[in-house]
C-alpha cells in the first residue's frame, strides 16, 4: 500500500489500518471462540457484524488513502500502485 504525504502523515496512516485489523482479527478469534463454546445465535452473529464493520472500515480507509494519493500524483500512483482513477473506483465500490 502506497502512502503519500509527510513521514509522520505516513505513519499515521499505516497505524490506523493496522490498528482496524487487528480489530478485527481480535473480533474474528471471539467469533471463533463462540462457536466453539456453543455461543448463542445473538453473540455469533453480533460478533460476525462487528468483524465486518471493522474489515469495511479498514478496506475504506486503504482506499481512501489511494484515492488522496491519486488526486495528489496520478502518475506516481499508477506508476506504485498500478492503479488509475477507474481501478480504484471499481475497489471502492467492491467494499460498498
Amino acid at each position: 500500500m502506497m502512502i503519500t504525504g509527510t513521514p509522520e502523515e505516513q505513519a499515521a496512516a499505516q497505524k490506523r489500518v493496522v490498528n482496524r485489523l487487528r480489530r478485527a482479527h481480535g473480533q474474528l478469534a471471539a467469533v471463533i471462540a463462540a462457536v466453539e463454546n456453543g455461543g448463542s445465535c445473538r453473540d455469533v452473529v453480533t460478533q460476525l457484524a462487528a468483524v465486518t464493520s471493522a474489515l469495511d472500515r479498514a478496506g475504506f480507509a486503504i482506499i481512501s488513502t489511494a484515492m488522496r494519493d491519486c488526486v495528489v500524483d496520478p502518475d506516481a500512483t499508477a506508476a506504485a500502485e498500478g492503479l488509475t482513477a477507474d481501478e480504484l473506483e471499481k475497489l471502492f465500490l467492491s467494499l460498498a
